[in-house]
């Protein structure tokens, strides 16, 4: 297998296709000309901030210089070529593939996502299907009317002669249950048609933030600056939910953003994880809780990481309930039905106030790998006499390239496909895979 080229030359290739002189990138990024001679030979190890810089003084995305985006593409390929192991594919050349053709590559791996995509689309489909509330309540509407448009349309055909009084009853409860039929087969349509980041109504309100939040990828740019305006001012703007539900739940969700980010200023926050920095680690320099610093780590930019991937993030409160929601490419996050039990996330819950750190692989297709965080704190809002609260945060973000062992998780039991799970509760949808 051909050897994938190191960070230093791969600065080196694309400061040439530039036509740069190592003089010109060198005052660019603000170091010596000598010392960006020793990157480019491999002979200085090069990361966080300095990469984000030369990748911005050469307009190429930092994952590229680093390999990142290689060994990401190399990935997809070679879990595409697991779905498809019967087209005997040359697996052990993966990246030597992405290296001397990136183009291809990048089409093969782009095709896989867009399949994984709509997999997972079927999947929160089958989701929702089977526990919406709002669905369900709006196919009991439809049978209820077809069911009564069908009694009285056939005592009219079949119950011989009849009254002119009561032949006027029944064509009028027909009419008005037609009416009823047709307003509900409507918003049962406009319901299905509606895709994640629309409003379809009678949704549930926390759907709703959740899909106001993803709109916004979780960041919130106007209360990063020094010049933060009122949560109040916030609410008024016209992608924020409208119904009084959602917008006690935005309220909330924008307060506390607000104060985590008084305590953790965006730079300051971009610029630890740039060089570097863990979660914990952070924590313990700017002496504030874990679960404050997960919700920063959640809110940064795709740019403003050290390996141009987001962070995921989840919460749940004691009795297992999803509260918070932010999922990322190949860790789907449930919407209705509950998670799967071996999330790190109820094993914190078992462990109040110690850090579990794992690295887990999501089953499935892909079988994606994660590395997770997760921290669990119990507090007491009504005083000590009062009742415990507990809640629990994981953090997660992607892991490539990784030799370490694995803990398999799932989603939830309805679309895992681990047939032999002791902790399943149902049967999968998929059947045995």
């Amino acid at each position: 297998m051909e050897k994938r080229p190191l960070t230093g030359s791969r600065i080196r290739s694309y400061r040439v296709d530039r036509g740069l002189r190592q003089a010109q990138l060198a005052e660019a990024c603000d170091i010596s000309a000598s010392y960006l001679n020793l990157i480019e030979h491999n002979r200085r190890r090069i990361g966080g901030a300095l990469l984000v810089r030369i990748a911005k003084a050469l307009d190429v995305d930092p994952a590229y210089l680093s390999g990142i985006a290689e060994v990401r593409v190399a990935a997809d390929m070679d879990a595409a070529a697991e779905i498809h192991a019967e087209a005997s594919p040359e697996r052990a050349r993966a990246e030597e593939l992405a290296a001397r053709f990136p183009g291809w590559a990048r089409l093969i791996a782009r095709q896989h996502r867009e399949n994984r995509r709509l997999e997972q689309v079927i999947e929160r489909l089958d989701d929702r299907l089977t526990h919406d509330p709002f669905l369900s309540a709006s196919m009991h509407n439809v049978l209820t009317s077809v069911t009564a448009i069908r009694s009285a349309s056939a005592i009219l055909t079949q119950g011989g002669e009849i009254e002119p009084e009561w032949q006027a009853r029944f064509h009028r409860n027909i009419f008005e249950d037609s009416q009823r039929l047709t307003e509900a087969t409507e918003a049962l349509v406009r319901y299905l048609d509606s895709d994640e980041s629309a409003d379809p109504g009678g949704s549930l309100p926390q759907d709703d933030v959740d899909r106001w939040l993803a709109t916004i990828d979780w960041h919130v740019e106007a209360l990063e600056g020094k010049e933060r305006p009122s949560v109040e001012e916030l609410l008024q703007d016209e992608n924020v939910p409208r119904s009084p539900p959602a917008q006690i739940l935005a309220r909330r969700y924008l307060e506390r953003y607000a104060s985590d980010a008084a305590v953790l200023p965006y730079d300051q926050l971009a610029s630890a994880v740039q060089n570097g920095a863990t979660a914990p680690e952070l924590a313990r320099m700017v002496g504030v809780g874990l679960p404050v610093v997960f919700r920063r780590f959640a809110a940064l930019r795709a740019k403003d990481t050290q390996s141009g991937e987001v962070f995921g993030l989840v919460a749940c409160d004691a009795s297992g309930t999803l509260t918070y929601r932010k999922p990322i490419d190949g860790f789907e996050l449930p919407r209705y039905s509950a998670a799967c039990p071996f999330w790190p996330l109820f094993a914190a819950l078992q462990r109040p106030m110690a850090l579990i750190s794992d690295e887990v692989s999501m089953a499935g297709r892909d079988e994606a790998r994660f590395e997770v965080q997760a921290f669990a704190e119990v507090s007491y809002p009504a005083g000590f006499e009062g009742p415990a609260l507990s809640e629990a945060w994981m953090l997660f973000q992607s892991r490539l390239g990784s030799d370490r062992p694995a803990k398999r998780i799932g989603t939830s039991c309805r679309i895992c496909p681990e047939v032999n799970c002791v902790a399943r509760r149902e049967p999968s949808v998929f059947g045995d895979r």
